[in-house]
Order: structure tokens, then C-alpha cells, then sequence
């Protein structure tokens, strides 16, 4: 069969591509990091102890990015597994792990509730003896952790409605308890005059606010995951599933709470302007997560592409990939780093808006923001790689590359820097030095797992022989029963049919996963539509597989692009109008035909999204296939004309 120019022509360029899907996950991070700029902005604002509240919060920051660090790894382990249960219509577990989740919530809040009332104060005495400020830290600190319930539940509940696809509400939630802090930063620290209390006050009464209204779109909206208070137990099994998953995410985010409270123990031994250090250091180091923020989204951009591609074995791909990924990430970086320089003096200023915080402080932010922002570029490229190495299976490397530049270099260069005579403009340096020195390491270690990963691919890509054997691709929109045309479609061939189920007992029969592979393992590989770099790669190993072996008909799963080499490839789209397939849903689903059409539209957009991202192609385009099919002539007669097609070719 002669492969048509169009698939090439229809393949997003990599820079296009990356730039495509980086630029939301960007600005949605940024906006996150400008939230805590501005609350910080009301703290250092408060008055005449402005300077020591912020000196106070920076003491207490590293325990609210612990509490954080601890409730993302709980969310990501908990969002797998419900999405892996609700997915294979497991109701029963989908209510223990939900269950299992707010247990662990009340664990986790209790935990932090003791260190609030024992430990609070112990904590904040390790970084100063200032009784003023261990007076403000201390009583900040109790509250932001004796009434963490809100930022803990939130969390949880949050996984909860996008584990069922519910985001909107979660957004709404968070939204809502960022404008409730705002609001009552502004009426606690300025009306009230109620000092570092108001801020802790403020802050975990919009995190409650945000936590209610998840409850509140859960219980009302989530008819999901039952709610009854039985399921509230816990379960080893279920606990040691959601943090086998979640681990990583927690020890990632950790890292930074680790960063700083060792910055902030190093910069207190400072023989002057100590308070003066770690107070620019509290406002520069929120600042800086703008660059931070921005380097990491286009770093889990790099890891969804270069998966598919490496899954592919596609070296060219794979090496356009690697290559804009770093020089996008070096741009944006740059780019910050620019406007920081150029603006270091107006963003330091808006934390000087009352005559509490000294000159003195914002000359020495000014200071280090200048001074620290000429790392960025190096930061970002080692992020970038950090991305790399992920999408090539390494765990170990990247971690390697985050202790680098956030503890092994940091610690010893800023201990050194900060015994200077003149430290207020010398230990920021600490940053700079520490990531240009991580990012040369991370290009030796990205150049060593380059050589042992990739650079044969090309050559190995040679030697294996396309499949001579006939192979029908189908994609559809939600509501064609296109599984079903597909599944009849097999069977007038008298050839396998494969869709998700069957491509996960395809790699069982096969030995092409193994043997002691969980059951959530094998369905986050072969059943979620969630793009993610070990899922992607074992579909691929499995697809080509099955096409070396036999011809097949097999539904979804990227195959068209996954096959699109082999010569006797035939790539079909089913759609049919959209009244159609909401009928056919609310038959197949005895759904209403509000819930039949809001499933409709979720699932076409979660196929297009997972489409997108693996090939760079849009889902459904005419010019990616053969065939495109109207199926409201039915299944009996969509199949006799896809029959007819192949017989004419």
C-alpha cells in the first residue's frame, strides 16, 4: 500500500509542539507562584515589625512546603489509584481508597498538629535568638500547623473531583480560599492590626474555605465515590499503594523545604545583618519560584513527548525533542532573568510599602535578586535534563541532579560565602555557582545516558524488519460503537482484534511485562488515558509486538502513529454527529442525556488531549488517515464499507 506524504506533513514541528503544550502548564504555575508573592507582600507590609514578620515566616516556610510536599505525594498516589478503580468500574474499592484518604488526611493533620504545639517553637529557636522573632514564628507556625486540617483536606478532596474528571470544581475550590487569604490579609494585618497571627489566620481560613467547597462539590456532585463514613478505615494494602506512587512527588517537593531550612540556619550564623539576610532571602526565594515554576512546566512537557518518542525508538524525534526542550527552557529562563534584572528594584519595593520594612532589607533583595537570577539559565537546562532523564527510565539521575542543586552544592558554598566581611552582596552568589556547577554535571550525566540510550537507536531502528502483515488502526469518537465495528471488523477478516483490554492480556500471554507487575502497574500501562512515560513505552513495546506477530485490527491507543511505518497500515476515524452518540450513550449507559452528552464531550476531549501529546497530530484530522467514516449508517453497514475499502486496495 503506498503510505500517503500527509502523515509527514500532518506531524506538529517539535518546537511548535513543545511550545504548544508547555505555555498553559506554564502560565498555571506562574500564577501559583504569584500567589505567594502576594501573600508575602501583605506580611512584609504589616508596619514596624515588618521586617521581623518576614524574617519570622522565612524561619516557618520550610514546614508549609513539608505539609504541601507530604499532601502532593498523598494526591498523586490517591488520583492513581481512583482513576485506575473508577476506570475498571470497581466501585467497592474506589470507596476504600477514597475512604483510605481521608483517613490518611486526619493522620497526617494530627501529626503536624503535635509538632504545632510541641515542636513549633523548638523549630524556629534552631535559626534565631531573637526573641521577637521566635515570639512571631512561633505563634505563625502553631496556627499554620494546629489548623492544617484545611490545606491536608483539601488536597485530598481535590484528587478526589479530578480523579472523576471533575477539575473545573477543584479550580473553583482553590480559587475560592486564594481570594477568602487576600481578603483577610488585608482586613486581619491592616484594620484588625493583628500582626503575623492575622497572616497564619487568614491563610488557613481560606485553606478551609477551599477544603469546604471541595467537600461541598464532592458530596453534591461526586456521585462517583460513595461518601459514607464506613469506608473511613484503613487499609495497608491501599496506604502502601497510594504512597508506592506517591514517594516520589513527596521527597521532590521535600527537597526544597530541606533547601531552606538549611539557607535559613546558615544565613542566621552570619556575624552582621543576619535578620537583614534571611529576611531578603524569604522574599527573594518566593520570587524566584516564578523561574523555578516556569522551568518545571516546560520539564513535564519534555517528559510526555519524549516518551512516546523514545518508546518509538524514533532517534530523530528523540533528538529533536531533546534539543528544543533545553533551548525552550533556556529561552524562558532567559528570559525572566532579563526582567529581573531589569526590574529587581520595583519587585523588591512592593515588599516596602509601609515604613516597617528597612531600606536596608530591600537593597540587599535588590541584591540578590540580581545576583541570583544569572543562574536561572543553568537552572533551567538542568531541569530540562532532569525531564530528559525521566522520559529515559533513570530515577536515580534525576534525583542525583535535584540534591546537586539543592543541597550538596548550596550548603558548603553558602557556609563559606557567608563568613565574608562583606556577605550581604557575596553569599548570593551561592546560587549561581551552585547551578552553573549542577549544570555541567547534568550535561555530562544527559551525554553519558545519551550514548547508552539513544545513539544506537538509529542503526538498531535499521535492522528490525516492518511487518508485512495487515494492519487496520481504528480511531472514534466516544458514541460510534466503534469498538464494536471494530470488533466485527476482526472477525469478517478472521484476524485478532485488539483494544485496551486485549493489548493488556496480549503483554501478560507474552512475558512482556512481569510477572510480580501490580494490578495498578499493569493499568496505569495499558488502561489510563493519562500520558505518562512508563504506560506510554510498554504500549508501544506491546503494539509492535502484536504487529510482527499477526495482522490485527486494534482500537486506539496512538496505533496509527505508534505503526505508522509499516507498509500494509490502514488508519481509520469514526464519527458520526453528535445527537447520534449521545443517544447511543444514554442506550449503552442508561445515562440521562445530560450525563450522556457531558460524557461524550469529557471523552472526546481526553482521547484528542492523549493524542496530541503522544504524536503531535491532531485527533481526528482528516489528513492523518485513510478512511474517515460517518457512523450513523450503523455498525453493519460501517463495517461492509470498510470491508469494500480494503478489498479495493
Amino acid at each position: 500500500m503506498e503510505r500517503k506524504e500527509q502523515n509527514k506533513m500532518a506531524t506538529l514541528r517539535m518546537d511548535k509542539l513543545i511550545w504548544k503544550m508547555g505555555l498553559p502548564m506554564i502560565i498555571s504555575m506562574v500564577l501559583q507562584a504569584l500567589y505567594n508573592v502576594i501573600d508575602s507582600i501583605f506580611v512584609t507590609n504589616i508596619g514596624e515589625t515588618g521586617l521581623i514578620a518576614n524574617e519570622a515566616l522565612t524561619y516557618a516556610f520550610p514546614i508549609q512546603i513539608l505539609i504541601i510536599a507530604i499532601g502532593v505525594g498523598t494526591g498523586v498516589g490517591l488520583n492513581s489509584l481512583l482513576s485506575k478503580s473508577l476506570g475498571e468500574g470497581n466501585k467497592e474499592k474506589v470507596n476504600k481508597i477514597a475512604g483510605n484518604g481521608i483517613f490518611l488526611s486526619i493522620v497526617i493533620y494530627i501529626v503536624f498538629l503535635l509538632f504545632g504545639i510541641f515542636g513549633a517553637k523548638a523549630f524556629i529557636s534552631l535559626f534565631t535568638n531573637n526573641a521577637d522573632v521566635i515570639e512571631m514564628g512561633t505563634s505563625y507556625l502553631k496556627i499554620c500547623t494546629c489548623i492544617s486540617l484545611g490545606a491536608i483536606g483539601f488536597t485530598v478532596y481535590e484528587r478526589f473531583l479530578q480523579a472523576t474528571g471533575k477539575t473545573m470544581l477543584s479550580t473553583i475550590a482553590q480559587i475560592s480560599g486564594a481570594i477568602t487569604n487576600i481578603i483577610l490579609d488585608y482586613i486581619f494585618i491592616y484594620p484588625l492590626n493583628m500582626g503575623v497571627s492575622g497572616a497564619a489566620l487568614a491563610t488557613v481560613i481560606g485553606q478551609i474555605i477551599s477544603m469546604l467547597i471541595a467537600m461541598l462539590f464532592h458530596y453534591k456532585k461526586n456521585n462517583e465515590i460513595n461518601g459514607n463514613i464506613k469506608y473511613i478505615k484503613p487499609n495497608l494494602n491501599l496506604i502502601k499503594g497510594i504512597y508506592t506512587i506517591g514517594i516520589s512527588a513527596t521527597i521532590m517537593q521535600a527537597l526544597l523545604a530541606v533547601m531552606m531550612a538549611g539557607m535559613n540556619a546558615i544565613l542566621s550564623t552570619a556575624s552582621v545583618n543576619s535578620s537583614i539576610l534571611v529576611g531578603a532571602f524569604g522574599i527573594y526565594y518566593k520570587i524566584q519560584q516564578i523561574a523555578l515554576f516556569s522551568a518545571f512546566g516546560l520539564s513535564n512537557t519534555i517528559i510526555s513527548i519524549l516518551s512516546f518518542n523514545y518508546g518509538l525508538k524514533d532517534k530523530e524525534r528523540i533528538d529533536k525533542c531533546i534539543k528544543h526542550g533545553i533551548i525552550d527552557t533556556f529561552i524562558v529562563t532567559l528570559v525572566i532573568t532579563v526582567i529581573f534584572e531589569i526590574f529587581a528594584r520595583p519587585l523588591s519595593n512592593l515588599f516596602s510599602l509601609t515604613s516597617g520594612t528597612s531600606k536596608e532589607m530591600i537593597d540587599v533583595c535588590v541584591i540578590a535578586l540580581r545576583i541570583s537570577c544569572i543562574g536561572y539559565i543553568f537552572m533551567g537546562i538542568s531541569i530540562a535534563i532532569q525531564g530528559v532523564l525521566q522520559s529515559l527510565r533513570y530515577a536515580i539521575r534525576p534525583l542525583i541532579i535535584s540534591l546537586l542543586r539543592l543541597v550538596i552544592f548550596v550548603f558548603p558554598i553558602a557556609y563559606i560565602l557567608v563568613k565574608s566581611n562583606n556577605v550581604a552582596n557575596i553569599v548570593w552568589w551561592t546560587f549561581p555557582i551552585s547551578e552553573l556547577l549542577t549544570c555541567i554535571i547534568s550535561l555530562f550525566i544527559l551525554r553519558n545516558s545519551y550514548n547508552s540510550k539513544i545513539k544506537a537507536l538509529g542503526q538498531e531502528q535499521n535492522k528490525i524488519p516492518q511487518s508485512n502483515k495487515l494492519i487496520i488502526c481504528i480511531s472514534r469518537e466516544h458514541g460510534t460503537c466503534g469498538k464494536e465495528i471494530a470488533r466485527q471488523l476482526a472477525k469478517e477478516l478472521k484476524i485478532p482484534f485488539y483494544d485496551k483490554e486485549g493489548t493488556k492480556k496480549y503483554a501478560l500471554d507474552n512475558n512482556l511485562v512481569n510477572k510480580d507487575t501490580t494490578d495498578d502497574e499493569l493499568y496505569n500501562y495499558f488502561l489510563s488515558l493519562d500520558v505518562e512515560k512508563d504506560s506510554m513505552i510498554k504500549q508501544i513495546e506491546t503494539i509492535k509486538d502484536i504487529v510482527h506477530k499477526e495482522s490485527c485490527v486494534i482500537v486506539g491507543r496512538g496505533a496509527d502513529y505508534i505503526l505508522k511505518d509499516n507498509v500494509n497500515l490502514i488508519r481509520i476515524f469514526l464519527y458520526a454527529p453528535l445527537k447520534y452518540r449521545i443517544n447511543k450513550v444514554k442506550e449503552m449507559y442508561n445515562d440521562t442525556y445530560d450525563e450522556a452528552k457531558k460524557n461524550v464531550i469529557n471523552s472526546d476531549k481526553s482521547r484528542a488531549t492523549y493524542y496530541e501529546i503522544i504524536t503531535g497530530q491532531k485527533w481526528g484530522d482528516k489528513n492523518n488517515y485513510d478512511l474517515v467514516l460517518n457512523c450513523d449508517i450503523g455498525i453493519k453497514k460501517a463495517v461492509s464499507v470498510i470491508l469494500n475499502y480494503i478489498k479495493n486496495i
